[in-house]
């Protein structure tokens, strides 16, 4: 290899068109060739985050797919891998996250100022990488062919150039249009970054193959690119979704547990264990007839509590809740929505009375905590008995600090980390935590359910063979050839 290590890209006609998850097979394939890879997306949008090694030693965090990717490739997740992550808090506003640390001074700028001096932190972490690597897997993000943001688009166009990617353009099939969606992007992009381009993928496909013919043969001649792969629909590889969104879950027969869908919820990712263990069925709850019937309630994390609170008793969802029989989990911002009260001095996410489940109150603190920790569970009762003793991996990302509620009876302390604090409590039915990833530990579905789910490296390698037996013989290797 060069002194630069080679880079392939993956860009897409739209969001969800599959990028992510190809980027992530793209780094095992990689990976299990003897070559050292590194996974890299400029800019991600999105909440679903992990805490992973940062600047001098600090942690910061990056978004799940790019964790995910770097396992995948068989390294240590860091925040080059992801420079910067916005995190939506509003329809129009998003927390930056630059090289791990939130900005807030690039938290209140304009998108479009903001971006120019984004484009050299992300473009240096990127040369890095490179030299370290050799082969960087980047991600793109939505599209490279928005042509109103193309002056400004350092995420796909400027990643494509700064990196001199090979790069694939993957589409969504299942949803239609597939042949004019790969052309349009082709056509819309610059010229010089079209001809990188060295292979259209088509994803999601049912059906008999053949009957794609001549589509494929008349857009290579429109275009000069061959279409180098035809991926099968494959709703079951176990790996969560970019956007932890899956509305087709509730099929099936089972324990049905169902996650309240507030409009800020965040780390979805950490669920998809659940959703591939036989036996268990989730849905969302966006109203309280979505609670019928279920059997657990999870409330998961979220990125403005005190709002996704608010959302929550407008959609009456507050007293289902409370009549709900069985096991309520609450997940860090779920934890807190589950105290007596939310308590904010410092204008970080706002003041509501809790649901009143735990008597805890929580007070959110100017400075977010990140954290990997060892967790181990004291005894519990009840539906949470099983938990007793059990010893687990997990992260936190917060801004809130709970403590029981000084003029109400302690719960019970149900979790501590690796220090010995308390991070989890329960009272009956109820448990909350303030330690995320606990789905994706063996022992923790081990206990819960009698089984320890599906590894990650099996994942990984299936990911891996998939796209081994649908790229066409030798595309992959071309490409860093």
């Amino acid at each position: 290899m060069s002194p630069q290590g080679k880079a392939v890209m993956v860009l897409g006609t739209t969001s969800g068109a599959g990028k992510s998850w190809l980027a992530t097979a793209l780094c095992r394939w990689y990976a299990r060739q003897g070559l050292t890879v590194a996974p890299f997306k400029a800019q991600n949008m999105s909440n679903n985050a992990r805490v992973v090694p940062g600047p001098d030693g600090r942690l910061g965090e990056i978004g799940s797919a790019q964790y995910f990717q770097a396992l995948a490739a068989r390294r240590v997740p860091e925040v080059r891998m992801n420079p910067v992550l916005l995190k939506p808090e509003a329809d129009t506003q998003s927390q930056v996250v630059v090289l791990g640390e939130v900005d807030a001074q690039l938290s209140r700028m304009p998108w479009r100022k903001r971006s120019a001096l984004l484009a050299p932190r992300a473009s240096a972490a990127l040369r890095a990488l490179q030299a370290e690597n050799d082969v960087v897997v980047i991600e793109g993000a939505g599209s490279p062919a928005e042509i109103n943001l193309a002056t400004s688009d350092y995420v796909n166009l400027g990643t494509a150039r700064d990196a001199q990617a090979a790069c694939l353009l993957v589409t969504d099939i299942d949803r239609g249009g597939a042949f004019a969606h790969l052309y349009g992007t082709h056509q819309l992009m610059p010229a010089d970054v079209r001809e990188q381009v060295r292979g259209f993928v088509l994803n999601r496909f049912r059906g008999d193959a053949s009957l794609l013919s001549p589509g494929p043969e008349e857009l290579q001649r429109l275009t000069g690119v061959p279409t180098v792969a035809t991926l099968p629909m494959w709703r079951g590889h176990g790996l969560p979704e970019e956007d932890g969104v899956f509305d087709d879950a509730a099929a099936g027969s089972g324990l049905h547990i169902a996650i309240v869908a507030y409009p800020r919820l965040s780390n979805l990712d950490e669920f998809q264990p659940l959703r591939q263990l036989p036996g268990v069925r989730l849905s969302w709850a966006r109203e309280p007839r979505d609670l019928a019937g279920a059997d657990w309630v999870i409330l998961p994390g979220s990125k403005a509590t005190a709002a996704d609170l608010a959302w929550l008793r407008a959609q009456e969802l507050d007293a289902a809740i409370h009549a709900h029989p069985g096991p309520v989990l609450g997940i860090c911002g779920g934890l807190q929505m589950l105290g007596e009260a939310l308590v904010d001095t410092h204008g970080i996410d706002g003041n509501a009375p809790g649901l009143g489940l735990l008597p805890l109150v929580t007070a959110f603190e100017p400075d977010k905590l990140l954290r990997n920790t060892a967790l181990r569970f004291d005894a519990l009762d009840g539906p949470w008995a099983g938990l007793g003793g059990v010893e687990a991996q997990g992260y936190e990302i917060r801004h809130g600090r709970t403590q029981p509620h000084p003029a109400l009876a302690p719960p019970r302390v149900a979790l501590r980390n690796g220090a010995g604090e308390p991070i989890g409590w329960q009272a009956g039915r109820v448990l909350g935590v303030y330690a995320h990833g606990l789905f994706e530990q063996p022992a923790v579905l081990q206990a819960l359910f009698g089984q320890a789910g599906r590894p990650l490296e099996a994942v990984f390698d299936g990911l891996a063979d998939f796209v081994d037996a649908h790229f066409q013989p030798g595309a992959l290797a071309r490409l860093i050839a």
